[in-house]
């Protein structure tokens, strides 16, 4: 007989039908626990949908027995290993842990564990080779582009995977991104619409799909307006960093006639360009207006300030893993593409001025 305290009772089971030769599983454990064998699967995936006295009676008899979950067996029993890959890269964008923190909450929901292969863009190898060899159910994919060949090749082997964030056309896999398109329109709308003379972009190489809707979409929606961007106040950087938000914006400040108004098609480069115009004692928003996209946590710092365009993280999060999901439990249907839309916050950069206006 094992007996352990906890909550004011003391919790006792049998060990009669448990020696040293047998090996322990779940079903003894929700025996033990006089729960089910869900409940303990639950419990041990660390899902929170189940009540704190029955979590704490199944730890005990877990503690009691030194149970340790045989995950090879299990993935032997299932064909599953209950592993998520979920593939990011440049992590030093805040864009990206805020990405991970809400799919880390929506696969733990869903009973699942994540695994993240932090990778270079071009070069998605390990995460390929793990859906090959069956260590993960699937693959959540961040960053992809059409150069993520190992990644497509997986693909191609009808393995689970789902784009989120970035999106590549004619790849047979569900995708969920968000309307950049239409986020960066809207902001072209505003800049016209609040009379702005000398508009600026920084931009990005066009590899990505989110960044080339929103450059593509900003010039766009500017020639519809009648107010084409001017080539000399637009200027590319080479990867997305407060350094080069800084430089970019340095060198279009500089100009004998500089930009009244700057739109950055990422927040973190729109902080450099914050800061390059404070280096310069330029008044913002008196003189220029700054406008970023993503509004990361730092955007709303008062420090910046900053007015950007908002993509539902949270959301994009919950309809990746759903789907996935679906995929993993071999669920037929055509592959999806979800497309969500964003939200143009304004704040203190262009002055509060809202749309109306």
């Amino acid at each position: 007989m094992v007996m352990e305290q906890f909550g004011g009772t003391v919790l006792s089971f049998k060990m009669n039908t448990i020696t040293s030769n047998f090996s322990l599983t779940s079903k003894d454990i929700a025996r033990a626990a006089n729960v089910s064998q869900a409940t303990v699967s639950r419990v041990l995936s660390g899902n929170p949908n189940v009540l704190a006295e029955t979590r704490d009676r199944v730890l005990a008899v877990v503690r009691q027995l030194n149970y340790r979950p045989n995950g090879m067996a299990r993935a032997m029993r299932t064909n599953r290993t209950g592993n998520i890959g979920v593939v990011v890269s440049r992590l030093l964008n805040p864009l990206y842990p805020e990405m991970l923190q809400n799919l880390g909450q929506g696969l733990t929901e869903a009973g699942l564990r994540m695994m993240v292969w932090n990778t270079n863009e071009t070069d998605e190898g390990a995460a390929a080779s793990a859906v090959r060899e069956s260590l993960v159910d699937g693959v959540i994919m961040t960053t992809a582009t059409a150069l993520s060949t190992p990644l497509y090749e997986a693909v191609m082997l009808n393995a689970p995977v789902v784009l989120i964030h970035r999106v590549v056309d004619g790849w047979p896999c569900d995708q969920v991104t968000s309307d950049n398109a239409k986020g960066a329109a809207d902001v072209a709308d505003y800049v016209v619409q609040a009379d702005r003379k000398r508009i600026g972009l920084i931009e990005g190489a066009p590899l990505a799909s989110t960044i080339r809707a929103r450059q593509t979409s900003f010039r766009t929606r500017l020639d519809q307006l009648k107010r084409p961007l001017d080539p000399s106040l637009s200027i590319r950087v080479d990867s997305f960093s407060h350094k080069t938000g800084f430089d970019a914006a340095s060198y279009l400040l500089d100009l004998a006639r500089p930009p009244d108004v700057l739109f950055c098609v990422n927040d973190v480069i729109a902080l450099g360009a914050r800061d390059a115009a404070r280096a310069r004692g330029v008044d913002v928003p008196g003189k220029l207006w700054i406008i970023g996209y993503d509004d990361i946590e730092m955007a709303s710092w008062p420090a910046f300030d900053l007015t950007t365009v908002r993509q539902p993280l949270k959301q994009m999060a919950q309809k990746a893993v759903t789907l996935l999901c679906e995929r993993i439990a071999g669920t037929e249907r055509k592959h999806a593409t979800i497309c969500l839309p964003n939200e143009l916050v304004i704040r203190g950069s262009t002055g509060g001025r809202s749309l109306e206006c």
